[in-house]
């Protein structure tokens, strides 16, 4: 009831608000429990992606900071609405992504954005991803969806201002789902856990740049070194500052 209430205000004032352009629809799953992974480039990026599900019919279920769901008010919503806390501080990886797994199994859309937090790239390109996914992904063996989204940073900067009008278009996309079956009976290495990942940030980039018109730079960037590094040698490339890399907060 919750969710239902939140999309009864929530998608007439995004319609009022936005331009919608969806693509890719045909590859999201009707049968199974399937997990979404997303680009992140500003706070608001959940309801483009949330919008986006439930207009082909999809119930969106976020991973968020366990953290959140302890604030009064907010968290009851979130709870009420289906949403999936990250335990960070479990003592077991997978522990931290029980909720998810669980969700899952009960065939529902998960979707969590593997950055973990907002991009910190100059130009707003998905950066070096956590490995989250990559363990819900080869423990669950759901389909792993791409979804990339272009727009919403428009609406609201990243860290920034909001900007209502004009009117912005939001440019939503789902690509076919990430091939990991060779891995499914690999031992959770970091080197399998590393390859996963990037298998689905490849994924990820690959429907943004659609979205966009343009080639990803060389590289990816990694908040460690806070430069695009070569994915193949580790070493940085290209710059080392951005407008949006020396945030440190996460969303």
């Amino acid at each position: 009831m919750a969710y239902l209430a939140a999309a009864a205000w929530l998608v007439p004032s995004l319609m009022a608000l936005t331009k919608q352009r969806w693509t890719g629809g045909h590859h999201l799953p009707r049968d199974t429990g399937f997990l979404v992974c997303t680009n992140h480039t500003t706070y608001i990026d959940p309801l483009a992606i949330a919008h986006y599900l439930w207009g082909h019919g999809v119930t969106a279920h976020f991973m968020a900071k366990a953290g959140l769901f302890e604030i009064p008010v907010i968290g009851a919503w979130l709870r009420g609405c289906g949403q999936l806390p990250v335990h960070r501080g479990s003592g077991r990886a997978i522990e931290a992504l029980g909720d998810a797994v669980q969700a899952l199994a009960d065939r529902k859309c998960v979707v969590i954005a593997p950055e973990a937090t907002i991009t910190r790239d100059p130009d707003l390109w998905p950066m070096v991803g956590k490995s989250g996914a990559a363990r819900i992904a080869l423990t669950t063996r759901c389909p792993v969806i791409p979804v990339a989204q272009w727009g919403p940073h428009e609406l609201l900067e990243p860290y920034g201002r909001p900007h209502p009008f004009p009117r912005k278009t939001m440019r939503v996309q789902a690509g076919p789902a990430v091939d990991l079956s060779d891995l499914y009976d690999r031992r959770q290495t970091q080197v399998v856990l590393r390859e996963a990942t990037e298998r689905i940030m490849t994924a990820i980039t690959t429907e943004v740049e659609q979205l966009r018109g343009e080639r990803a730079p060389h590289g990816r960037w990694d908040q460690r070194h806070g430069a695009r590094i070569d994915l193949t040698t580790g070493e940085p490339v290209g710059p080392h500052t951005g407008p949006h890399a020396d945030r440190s907060e996460e969303s």
